[in-house]
């Protein structure tokens, strides 16, 4: 992998057509022109009524190292299309001069964002504007889906503990070490990825494979053997033969660690049923005089399965989700798009719009939108509102709602305005809004869509550049 990236840099992590696109500009004489860019999303994931926001802080980074190297330059001005080179070298070598003079003004990590709702919104040069498109998207749509699906299994297994066992099965590297960055920000107490765990600070824990109990002949030396190495932090896998018979192995093996002043850190199930094996596996430790060994299950769980499996009477304590978080396996993509909204070409801004005659839903919002947040004086969230960055609103809203912008200045041009944040702090604010929303908007089953109105203004505007037009 490290070789993989060798003398290149992340700012190639594009499509194609927005470098060709730049040289359009850039031909024009439009490269220049201020213009206002937004990202959102048209509807909220998993068929539920909210979408934990993630991947600021990740964007942020890309932008403190945006610039090409002399090997991106160098693939630019070969490229060939037709047998002709695709880019004049005269574009490339000012693509290699660019210093980014982008605002980005953003939703903070871990707060709750809805449909048409700007994530980000930027404002700058439109070629540069026009770069960021991609890795924008790729940033910020993957993590938050993934946010926000550990955010749902969260809240799913009420009171138990919520591992991110996914790498395994992740879209490659690169998914692996954003999946759980992002999970661990939508609630997961810890990762089974090291990488990871060395990168953003986020505690490491795991058990151990089938493999290790079939390198032994018996079960049961492969039981003392692991406890011998770990004696104080052992979890065993119970289940490679015969799960009842496991059991009672791991509690004979949990009575020897005790009888030595250490402690059998719990056992984990992979398969079967796992409401009746886990009821089983507590009623055995406990009249052992084993109480505090941990029942840990995994075996392709997702919020509805740990909901089930709790409405039965499981007695798990922690859940290792893996496949199903990783890959967002019910929805494997949150949709995001990114649009133009404004455009000053020396005579003032210009807003416009995608209009969608035929798909009314994908119709854009035209002008630099943010958004109000209303919340009720039992600091729950009331409602949002999408106004435009020309209308001033004040704090204090009607019946005695308060509220706060939700899209403030995140960089400011050339750097951030903010210090980063850590993983640790963001899900903090993650377990904040979600203890906000009611819960109606977070429930699994039937949830009632959040509150968001458009101020007038926009919907005025809109309505007339619609019908504008439509008359061209």
């Amino acid at each position: 992998m490290e070789a993989l990236y060798k003398n290149t840099s992340l700012s190639l992590l594009t499509d194609q057509y927005q470098i060709t696109m730049g040289q359009g500009y850039w031909k024009q004489g439009k490269h220049n022109q201020p213009s206002v860019f937004q990202l959102y999303f048209r509807k909220n994931p998993f068929k539920g009524c909210y979408t934990i926001n993630a991947g600021l802080e990740t964007a942020l980074e890309y932008l403190e190292n945006w610039g090409l190297s002399e090997s991106d330059v160098k693939y630019l001005k070969e490229l060939e299309e037709g047998g002709k080179r695709l880019f004049d070298a005269g574009y490339v070598d000012y693509l290699a001069g660019l210093k980014l003079d982008v605002k980005v003004y953003g939703v903070k990590e871990g707060d709750a964002v809805f449909p048409n709702e700007p994530l980000v919104r930027l404002e700058g040069p439109l070629l540069q504007c026009q770069l960021l498109e991609t890795p924008l998207l790729t940033i910020i749509g993957f993590q938050s889906l993934v946010a926000t699906k550990a955010a749902r299994v969260s809240l799913a297994t009420t009171s138990g503990e919520l591992l991110d066992f996914g790498l395994r099965r992740a879209q490659g590297p690169d998914g692996g070490v954003s999946m759980s960055r992002a999970a661990y920000i939508g609630g997961c107490r810890a990762t089974s990825n090291v990488l990871a765990g060395k990168l953003f600070g986020i505690p490491v824990k795991g058990t151990h494979s089938h493999s290790w109990v079939m390198s032994f002949e018996e079960e049961e030396d492969a039981f003392e053997a692991y406890a011998d190495v770990f004696p104080d932090s052992t979890v065993l896998l119970v289940d490679t033969y015969d799960t009842q018979r496991g059991l009672q192995k791991a509690v004979e093996v949990g009575l020897k660690l005790a009888a030595k002043g250490h402690r059998l850190g719990g056992i984990r199930l992979d398969s079967g049923d796992l409401a009746v094996l886990s009821a089983q596996a507590r009623d055995l430790f406990d009249k052992a005089g084993l109480q505090d060994v941990k029942i840990i299950a995994s075996d392709d769980l997702d919020e509805y399965k740990i909901q089930d499996l709790i409405s039965r009477g499981a007695r798990i304590d922690v859940w290792g989700v893996g496949t199903r978080l990783a890959t967002c396996y019910d929805q494997p993509a949150l949709g995001c798009v990114y649009k133009l909204a404004s455009v000053d070409e020396g005579k003032g801004r210009r807003y416009v719009m995608k209009a969608a005659v035929s798909c009314p839903s994908k119709a854009s919002i035209p002008g630099a939108l943010k958004v109000r947040r209303y919340l009720n004086k039992d600091g729950a969230f009331e409602k949002d509102l999408i106004h435009d960055d020309e209308n001033s609103l004040p704090a204090e809203g009607t019946d005695g709602l308060t509220s706060y912008e939700l899209l403030p200045l995140q960089w400011d041009g050339t750097s951030r305005v903010n210090a980063p944040r850590t993983v640790q702090d963001i899900q903090k604010t993650t377990l904040a809004t979600l203890a906000r929303l009611k819960d109606n908007h977070t429930r699994l089953e039937k949830p009632e869509p959040y509150t968001v109105e458009i101020d007038l203004v926009l919907r005025e505007r809109r309505d007339a550049l619609l019908t504008h037009l439509l008359k061209k």
